[in-house]
């Protein structure tokens, strides 16, 4: 065996290049965990609260299981974790999503270093997942959606590494195996990442790393990893499949014709980054050892905008195609000064002009300034329109990723009013019965079981948890309906206060209800409650 040989077949750790980019990546990564540690700790200074979803993934936590209707298992063991060692600290809680964040930025300082490029390269592509305005609000709360890059990244760093003959198979294989199989108890939509990326090996010279005994144990390992998920949908009825069709024939999210959902890339990843990751691409499907990946990248592309959906879908994939503009990038200007000292920071200029639009644009991603001077800012920018949002519910005066910040705490206080108002006969037998995740998760996390009553709900996993026992002599509804609507349900009912946060979305401002006499059970009604949705 040649030398040169033997060194490319040795681990990751004896190769200096490595360890210089590691090093690099490291720093930039420490920077964006940084950035939302203290910007959250800020958000809970000046009055943002708790997002909608975070308070569902605890109740998840809570619950922990193979499965869930409406998300993978791993936000809810993420959940568990953040609350278990951080309370109901809001920078606690998201500080995994934090992580997961700054692991993305890593990966793609380390992609950017797998595919030729040097610290120019490496510094570059980090500094665009650093900016783009997509990863600085998906990492910002608890959240599956954090974790997808990290997950995606490391299957293709894996595998770009073995095509080299840079790590040795059975290693890249097992590091492959376990990222796609935790990443695809993450968030099912690995899967279409996955089917793309096999089908891009399979029509490039790159099949031959498929048919190993190594890649079979690497997908035997993926199956072993996810197959308990599988497992509970089949127990479950499909779960999933149903709360997707759902939400397809209840035009529960906005459909985006072509043009409006390359406009909306264009704006996610930062409009002045499409000048990296636009050459990274065309990079990729003019370099031959790296063509599959640009073919994988155009099939998963293809396949979101066939299936409508949602524009940020397509966002853990892009640090793929920022390390390779980094390396465009350098090697269209390796004779430029910057670029042949190695500086991490080769193209000031255009790295200054990504950081100083980013920090004008920084608001719509992170609520960095108080709600009113959020609309004071925005309306003489010009940088907020009302029909921003990717779902259907009309928004109020704030999109409805920072307006699912307001009204939690008024609900949860109202509620335990209502419930101590009661007396000890009726508290025993009281019951809290919602229509939504949120309003039902908020009131579990935001009060003790000493200041309320027990909480169900019609929605997701709430349905799949039952009644709880609950008969319906005493309910504390919550929903939309009208006075006369809930007397057919019950035999008294009172509106015993509102949810009316100026700031929420307007489909939360509903009465609370209190109510006594449920015609007919619970345990009775139940499979007619559910709503997967």
């Amino acid at each position: 065996m040649s030398t040169s040989t033997f060194a490319a077949t040795q681990p990751l750790r004896h190769d200096d290049s490595f360890r210089a980019a590691l090093r690099l990546g490291l720093l930039f990564a420490l920077l964006k965990f940084a950035l939302h540690l203290a910007t959250n700790l800020w958000q809970a200074h000046i009055g943002w609260g708790y997002f909608r979803d975070e308070f569902y993934y605890i109740a998840c936590g809570h619950h922990l299981a193979w499965g869930y209707v409406d998300h993978g298992p791993v936000v809810a063991l993420q959940a568990r974790l953040a609350e278990t060692l951080f309370g109901k600290s809001l920078a606690g809680l998201r500080a995994l999503s934090a992580a997961a964040g700054a692991a993305r930025v890593l990966l793609a300082g380390l992609l950017a270093w797998a595919m030729g490029g040097r610290r120019p390269a490496q510094g570059l592509a980090m500094i665009c997942v650093l900016v783009a305005p997509i990863y600085l609000g998906l990492d910002s709360y608890l959240s599956m959606n954090s974790f997808e890059s990290m997950f995606w990244m490391t299957c293709l760093l894996a595998l770009v590494l073995l095509d080299q003959g840079r790590i040795r198979p059975v290693s890249a294989w097992i590091l492959f195996g376990i990222s796609a199989g935790v990443g695809l108890l993450n968030k099912p939509s690995m899967s279409f990442f996955l089917l793309a990326l096999a089908l891009a090996m399979l029509f490039s010279p790159q099949r031959r790393l498929l048919f190993t005994r190594y890649a079979a144990l690497g997908i035997a390992l993926l199956v072993a990893i996810a197959l308990p998920n599988l497992l509970w949908q089949i127990h479950n009825h499909w779960p999933t499949l149903e709360f997707l069709h759902n939400g397809r024939v209840g035009n529960k999210n906005i459909v985006l014709g072509p043009a409006a959902f390359l406009l909306e890339q264009w704006r996610d990843l930062h409009p002045l980054s499409i000048f990296i990751w636009i050459p990274g691409l065309v990079w990729l499907l003019r370099r031959k050892p790296y063509r599959w990946l640009g073919i994988m990248w155009l099939l998963f592309f293809a396949a979101m905008l066939a299936m409508h959906a949602k524009d940020y879908y397509v966002a853990p994939v892009y640090p793929l195609l920022f390390a390779a503009g980094g390396v465009a990038w350098e090697g269209r200007f390796a004779k430029r000064r910057l670029v042949q000292r190695n500086l991490a920071f080769a193209f000031p200029i255009a790295e200054l002009m990504l950081i100083a639009t980013a920090l004008v644009v920084l608001p719509l991603s992170l609520p960095v300034f108080t709600p009113q001077t959020w609309l004071r800012y925005t309306k003489a920018t010009h940088l907020y329109a009302q029909n921003s949002n990717s779902e259907n519910d009309p928004s109020g005066v704030l999109p409805q990723f920072f307006a699912d910040r307001f009204g939690w705490q008024e609900e949860a206080d109202k509620v335990s009013a209502i419930y101590h108002s009661l007396s000890p006969d009726d508290q025993s037998k009281a019951v809290v019965f919602t229509t939504n995740y949120g309003e039902a998760g908020s009131v579990l996390f935001l009060k003790g079981p000493a200041d309320r009553p027990p909480v169900i709900s019609r929605q997701n996993n709430f349905w799949l948890w039952g009644p709880q026992g609950a008969t319906g002599e005493v309910v504390i509804a919550i929903n939309g309906a009208s006075l006369s609507d809930m007397l057919q349900s019950y035999h008294s009912c009172t509106i015993a206060a509102r949810m009316d946060h100026p700031l929420s979305m307007p489909f939360e401002r509903r009465n609370i209800y209190l109510c006594h006499g449920r015609v007919s059970s619970f345990a009775t009604d139940w499979p007619e409650l559910k709503v997967y949705f």
